[in-house]
């Protein structure tokens, strides 16, 4: 068989149970559709909680301790991403790109960085520079994608930001985004936006997206293509949560399913828990700070509130999906679609509610943990559910498996082509981490988790502080049984896993020169 195109699809922010497949009861007509078609993985977690570091695991198959991006605001290493799945496969002869939300590299700091998505920085690249970039031949990216900050003018911005202000219609896009459309929302970061549709970044990801895989058919038609792999990235459904019409009102806030547990009982957590909600930023500069107090933390919302925020959230997704059916579409109608193997995933999750949380932040609940994982190609089975634990951290070694390409540094990453086409193949764990300082929420952490099929164990380092939860019994992990006698013999058997990881921690670990 011919080397198969590959394009990876991702989300951000984006729970593993929000498919229509998983039973919420949001809108995803074309991702069930993908589902149905191939094979989903309903135990996936990410390697860690927050944007840059799972990207960049990703693209590495490395964990975040090793390739070193460790929290938000550190740069991957370029001599490390470019061993990674995309340098391989172009070195292998695979046309390589990325659209969309990157984030490899910091966007905000205090200092330039001289990197391409940084704000400091973006000034420096010419409109028509491309890549190569992280070992990606061809780019076209978006230097944030979340409205909080909108996009930049020139000479600043990159490949979306510069289109979206090209026509000269910069200052409308910006006035129609800010404006509140009805019904107006109390929910926190949360607003229907009058932003056209036509002018949203997940638009023209899809836009940008589908002339690629035009492109390629055009060349493949006149027989002179190469496979291709490609990482098609949303920004969406990231906060704030500002779906544009009509997708702001696709789902009614009556009509949301609400988290089972939704009360911030800090008084049965772990001690980082209450900290890490309570304690103020330290360090950086005060705009940092400010950030990190007004952007990146929500407080308790009443469950009309919860219904607003969820039913954007909802509305964002659908967009997402709208434009992954496009996608699809596209990859049919110019006969790549039998020698494409389609993923769908995200780089981690939301809380959404569950515990009183929204957003992200160092407690590894489900909700946040886990994001839903989808492949559909060649030899893939249709309508297969794989139960065991799996990580995002698989699909380097799943790609270079796929193109025949070997992706040695990816040492962390296994394939997951015997779970896809195998029936005897078996995963019992995958891992997480994550250390941060207290720049982040006030107080320093070093966290290691480990999932299994029926369980969840996650460790602090420092203090030897931890939580258990069985999943089995408690899916909505409520009952922390860390230092239960009775669950003593599953805590030793999770604290074996955890500490098997590989010793090939990166020294010194960099510091964050920003929030992210």
């Amino acid at each position: 068989m011919a080397r198969p195109n590959i394009l990876l699809v991702t989300s951000d922010q984006h729970r593993g149970d929000c498919f229509g497949f998983e039973g919420r009861a949001v809108h995803t007509p074309h991702l069930d559709l993908l589902a149905s078609q191939g094979t989903r993985f309903g135990a996936c977690i990410t390697p860690n909680v927050v944007c840059m570091p799972a990207r960049a695991s990703i693209l590495t198959g490395l964990l975040p301790l090793t390739h070193g991006t460790h929290d938000n605001g550190i740069d991957l290493d370029e001599a490390v991403a470019e061993q990674g799945f995309a340098g391989a496969l172009s070195r292998a002869g695979y046309a390589t790109t990325f659209i969309g939300k990157a984030h490899f590299s910091s966007n905000h700091s205090a200092q330039p960085t001289g990197r391409c998505e940084n704000i400091p920085s973006s000034h420096r690249f010419a409109a028509d520079w491309s890549g190569p970039y992280m070992g990606f031949e061809h780019v076209e990216l978006m230097q944030l994608g979340h409205n909080y900050w909108l996009p930049e003018r020139a000479p600043g911005g990159l490949h979306y930001e510069r289109w979206y202000h090209g026509d000269g219609h910069g200052d409308l896009k910006d006035t129609l985004y800010r404006r509140r459309l009805a019904p107006d929302t109390t929910a926190a970061q949360t607003h229907h936006s009058a932003l056209p549709t036509a002018w949203h970044n997940s638009t023209w990801v899809g836009d940008r997206t589908i002339e690629l895989l035009r492109a390629h058919g055009r060349e493949r038609r006149a027989g002179a293509a190469r496979p291709f792999c490609a990482w098609a990235s949303f920004a969406d459904p990231h906060h704030p949560f500002d779906a544009p019409a009509p997708w702001c009102w696709q789902h009614r806030p009556e009509d949301v399913d609400l988290p089972a547990h939704r009360v911030r009982d800090l008084e049965r957590r772990p001690w980082w828990h209450r900290a890490a909600l309570e304690n103020r930023p330290q360090g950086g500069t005060a705009e940092h700070r400010r950030v990190r107090e007004d952007y990146s933390r929500i407080g308790p919302q009443t469950d009309a509130q919860l219904r607003e925020l969820i039913a954007n959230y909802y509305g964002m997704i659908s967009l997402v999906d709208h434009h992954v059916g496009r996608m699809l579409a596209a990859l049919h109608d110019e006969g790549l679609a039998d020698d494409t193997v389609v993923v769908f995933t995200a780089d981690h999750g939301d809380w959404l509610g569950d515990h009183g949380l929204v957003l992200k932040g160092p407690m590894f609940y489900e909700g946040l943990l886990r994001v839903g994982l989808i492949v559909r190609g060649p030899g893939t089975p249709a309508g297969k559910a794989v139960p065991d634990p799996v990580s995002t951290i698989d699909l380097a070694a799943t790609f270079g498996d796929y193109a025949g390409v070997p992706v040695p540094a990816a040492t962390h990453s296994r394939s997951l082509r015997p779970l896809i086409e195998g029936d005897g193949a078996t995963r019992d764990h995958a891992l997480t981490e994550w250390r941060l300082g207290p720049q982040r929420c006030g107080v320093a952490l070093d966290l290691r988790g480990v999932r299994t099929r029926e369980a969840k164990l996650t460790l602090e380092l420092g203090s030897g502080a931890g939580e258990l939860y069985d999943l089995r019994d408690d899916p909505h992990e409520c009952v922390n049984r860390f230092d239960d006698p009775a669950c003593r013999g599953l805590r030793d058997e999770l604290m074996q896993r955890l500490m098997a990881r590989p010793d090939d921690q990166r020294h010194p670990l960099a510091p964050p020169v920003g929030p992210a």
